[in-house]
């Protein structure tokens, strides 16, 4: 039973604490946002650890529609915390920043995040992702270099186009009466379904609409590709689930992303261009497993964007803090930065062989739930192609990227500036994050196992039976 609620501060909504702390942070004085930033998402994740399982808050809006902008099940519950960590350790690698539009647009923006997970309706869902769009746009246009804004015009251009692609969808829906978020996947997949998906999917940067990805995460401040680099693809991965799970053509396009962006990042030389084709390519894991629709897929989907949130932001952390000192992107311009900055190059070391699933890191346990979800829905081709794009992640990240630019004979770097203490604290915390995650691995798994027996006819379907035996001719 779903209870209906009033706004207490028992069950205040996490994503309007983040964006109530992203206003102050930018009428505060320099001396005040520092704090602000670093303690104030603490108040948005301990909200989400109060959030009781069956909340639903509402709000009257106009022509009798009601906007459920607050509903808390057991899949909004894990986004909503993994989301709310995000926000608190990259408010603690942010806090030395000086530019207000940055720190108020990154809280907004993981605020929106929260938005958009814990929505129930349609309008409530387009809203807070219209606004994640918006305020996303300005960590990228904040480093005010020639590049920045013409990659962000073109990062406009494409969600412009994929938030009208969502909108028309959800107008479809709502002028039919269906004002609530449901799952599309049994049908009919009518137009509103192929606008919907649409615009999900851009989000998501499925290929062949990825592009906007890896053209602007690089382009972004040092800070703001951290956050960039968590919410946008994620909440998209959230809406596929929530709405599109058991979708059969997403497998395949899940298998083109995991092995296109592994492929590429291969031959990528800019560091934070290639993270970003791995964003690609993980969270072609994750729509593989949102295809694949049963229950040990969509819990792979929800445990792999958990731990790609953890390990992947921090490997742009450390690529942040190495630009920070540095000044240099390109790999092949660095070497030696084990001995120059150890702190660094231990993080590097764990997020790295965490994306590469090696085992007893997270990636590995969040991986191994998808590629075994294939092979007990008698995907074996799909097993197979998903394991080679591990391969492809760990030779770009744990092999090239750690040895070229930490052990490789040193180039002469220089370094510049002194990495601020803040950073080195957030990376310190997202470095243990991984790792107490990878300890209580098996308490991890029944976090993430969201669908087991409970609600797969909404969600999901049931795994399909095993082959039938050979049958064997007798002579």
């Amino acid at each position: 039973m779903m209870t209906e609620v009033t706004m207490t501060m028992s069950n205040l909504h996490p994503g309007f604490i983040l964006i109530a702390v992203g206003l102050i942070a930018l009428f505060v004085p320099k001396s005040l946002r520092r704090p602000v930033l670093a303690a104030g998402p603490l108040l948005g994740l301990g909200a989400v650890l109060t959030l009781a399982p069956g909340t639903n808050a509402t709000l009257p809006f106009i022509n009798g529609i009601t906007l459920h902008y607050l509903h808390v099940d057991a899949l909004s519950w894990i986004f909503a915390l993994i989301f709310c960590m995000m926000a608190a350790i990259g408010g603690i690698y942010a806090c030395h920043n000086s530019n207000r539009m940055e720190a108020f647009c990154s809280m907004t923006y993981a605020g929106s995040a929260l938005g958009v997970t814990l929505a129930q309706d349609w309008l409530t869902l387009i809203f807070f992702s219209e606004l994640m769009a918006a305020t996303s746009l300005f960590l990228i246009w904040c480093k005010k270099t020639p590049a920045s804004r013409q990659a962000g015009y073109r990062y406009l251009l494409v969600h412009m186009f994929g938030g009208n692609l969502l909108l028309a969808g959800i107008f479809l829906k709502v002028s039919a009466g269906d004002y609530l978020v449901m799952p599309l996947a049994q049908g009919p997949w009518d137009t509103a379904f192929w606008l919907i998906c649409l615009g999900i999917s851009i989000n998501a940067a499925v290929v062949p609409l990825h592009a906007w990805l890896v053209d602007a995460y690089p382009e972004g401040t040092v800070t703001g590709s951290v956050f960039l680099s968590s919410f946008t693809t994620k909440v998209a991965v959230y809406c596929l689930i929530r709405i599109f799970a058991g979708t059969d053509f997403l497998i395949w396009f899940g298998v083109l992303m995991a092995l296109y962006g592994a492929c590429y990042a291969i031959m990528e030389n800019d560091m934070r261009r290639l993270l970003s084709y791995h964003i690609v390519s993980q969270v072609g894991f994750m729509v593989a497993g949102v295809g694949l629709g049963t229950a040990m897929a969509l819990n792979g989907a929800t445990a792999h964007a958990f731990s790609h949130i953890l390990y992947k932001s921090l490997l742009f952390m450390c690529a942040g803090a190495i630009i920070y000192a540095t000044g240099i992107r390109k790999i092949n311009q660095l070497g030696g930065l084990a001995k120059k900055m150890p702190f660094t190059f231990w993080c590097f070391v764990i997020a790295a062989l965490s994306i590469s699933g090696v085992p007893l890191f997270n990636g590995f346990i969040s991986k191994s739930i998808t590629i075994s979800a294939a092979a007990a829905a008698h995907y074996g081709s799909v097993e197979l192609l998903l394991q080679l794009a591990g391969v492809g992640t760990f030779l770009s990240i744990a092999l090239k990227m750690i040895y070229f630019i930490f052990l490789a004979p040193d180039n002469g770097v220089v370094i510049k500036r002194e990495v601020p203490k803040n950073m080195y604290v957030a990376m310190g915390y997202r470095r243990d994050s991984v790792r107490v995650i990878r300890r209580l691995s098996r308490a991890f798994v029944q976090v993430s196992a969201l669908y087991d027996g409970t609600i797969p006819p909404l969600y999901g379907r049931p795994p399909p039976p095993p082959p039938p035996p050979p049958i064997l001719l007798s002579l």
